[in-house]
């Protein structure tokens, strides 16, 4: 997996022998002694984790993690509190101000490795190290801190009703969010609101049921990006170690603290609610990328990479398709007298138009500022083209279009509609060839008296 993990200890034995485990891990270990070099490190290193001894020469540990939590370029960086002190109130402290774990000295080296893995991993997959860090150092941005108090939805699943009922009141004191008891037939329905958390007993219906649960939310894809939390006898040794290799983000002792299982639970919440953020940010810019953000269309770059499909389609089945470059009518004239607001009205309908005359399988495309392309797979020949084309152009002249600045007026569009060659030709026949062969069959439209169709000359003849 690797990645950089950032190492605060006043110790250097314990430096050192943190860095030749992390080492021989494959992890690139950054080694501070303080509290003010880790902050620093902290920013200029990206690191992907950072181990924190809760006791520092210049500040204690507890002071670092409020302040790495006030940064917005270092808030999302997990953190695991590591301390000698035996203290109940400072681990409640801790996972208060964010730590997403707390553990003792002497650590149990399996499952720190593994609880570090299990960070790593989340970290990664979420994407949160590569946009919400670096970005935001490098575009010079910073965001502030939201609130994730929130209620949230969190489903108890035990052996036991009476267990689950029991976790459910000692939690429902503390904590805002719906607390649910499921079964595990109803953990695994995806027809309701999916939870944001899974507490399962690790013994659910038999040794190692819990875990066998939560692979299966994992792999469902209703459920994959839920928080689970096992609760087993211990959370040490190699049954926790396991636990989290095998998906667990964090583990709760069956006689747990509630406090500090709410702590625990807010904390997976607002982890949870970032990477679900994250992932529709990306999600969000996937869609930019290929669509026109005023009509709604897909834009010229998708429209490539699809007829490109589309053409390597057509030579695996010997079906022929066809392209369309339509453009709107005297359509500066629109923009001189009305406004581009009342010119994006008519886009947009005119769009909306196309659209809503063409097959599911059709393709449609804003590629330029009037100009549109529709592309027609596995048509039988030039006159089926031609009736849908003809139906596209009747549906835009056919009604006004009502402008957002009030009134209306009535816009027409021309066509210009090319085919693919036969198979023997197709083979050898670049994409972009049949787009300019429609382009010039549309300029044609526009010199002989625009709102018409006109096909390429091949395909006439």
């Amino acid at each position: 997996m690797g990645g950089k993990v950032l190492i605060a200890d006043n110790v250097a034995t314990n430096r050192i022998v943190l860095k030749v485990k992390l080492g021989a891990a494959c992890y690139s270990p950054i080694l501070t002694a303080d509290g003010t070099s880790c902050l620093a490190a902290a920013r200029s290193e990206s690191p992907d984790l950072i181990l924190l001894d809760s006791s520092l020469p210049d500040l204690a540990g507890i002071e670092v993690l409020r302040r790495l939590r006030a940064d917005p370029v270092t808030r999302d960086i997990p953190v695991i509190m590591i301390s000698a002190s035996r203290d109940a109130d400072l681990r409640l402290e801790a996972l208060a101000e964010g730590a997403d774990d707390y553990l003792g000295k002497p650590v149990d080296d399996p499952v720190l490795m593994a609880r570090l893995r299990s960070l790593m991993r989340l970290r990664q997959n979420s994407g949160e190290g590569a946009i919400r860090g670096a970005a935001l150092r490098a575009l010079g941005l910073a965001e502030p801190p939201e609130a994730f108090e929130g209620p949230g939805l969190i489903s108890l699943v035990a052996s036991r009703r009476d267990c689950a009922m029991r976790w459910r009141k000692e939690l429902q004191a503390l904590m805002p969010d719906r607390l649910v008891v499921q079964s595990r037939e109803e953990a695994l329905d995806e027809t309701g609101t999916i939870p944001d958390i899974f507490v399962i007993d690790a013994d659910l219906d038999g040794a190692g049921g819990g875990l066998r649960l939560m692979s299966d939310l994992r792999s469902r894809a209703g459920s994959r990006h839920a928080a689970v939390c096992i609760v087993r006898g211990e959370v040490g040794g190699e049954g926790a170690a396991m636990a989290y290799d095998l998906g667990a983000n964090d583990l709760l002792p069956a006689a747990f603290d509630a406090r500090e299982a709410r702590l625990r639970l807010r904390n997976l919440l607002r982890r949870k609610r970032r990477a679900d953020e994250t992932r529709a940010t990306l999600q969000n810019g996937l869609r930019l990328a290929v669509v026109d953000p005023l009509t709604g269309l897909y834009n010229r770059r998708y429209a490539g990479a699809h007829l490109a499909a589309m053409a390597e389609r057509a030579r695996q089945t010997g079906e022929r398709f066809a392209v369309m470059v339509l453009d709107l009518d005297r359509f500066k004239s629109v923009n001189d007298r009305w406004g581009h607001g009342a010119g994006d009205s008519v886009l947009v309908e005119v769009a909306r138009r196309l659209h809503a005359n063409l097959r599911p399988g059709d393709l449609i495309a804003r590629i330029g500022g009037e100009e549109f392309l529709v592309a027609l797979p596995e048509v039988r020949g030039p006159e089926e083209a031609r009736a849908v084309a003809e139906r596209l152009r009747e549906a835009v002249e056919e009604l006004p279009v009502t402008l957002s600045c009030g009134g209306s007026l009535r816009v027409t569009i021309s066509v210009g509609l090319a085919f693919s060659l036969e198979d023997h030709a197709l083979r050898t026949e670049p994409v972009d060839e049949i787009v300019h062969r429609a382009d010039s069959a549309l300029l044609v439209a526009k010199s002989g008296g625009r709102n018409q169709v006109t096909i390429e000359r091949s395909a006439v003849a």
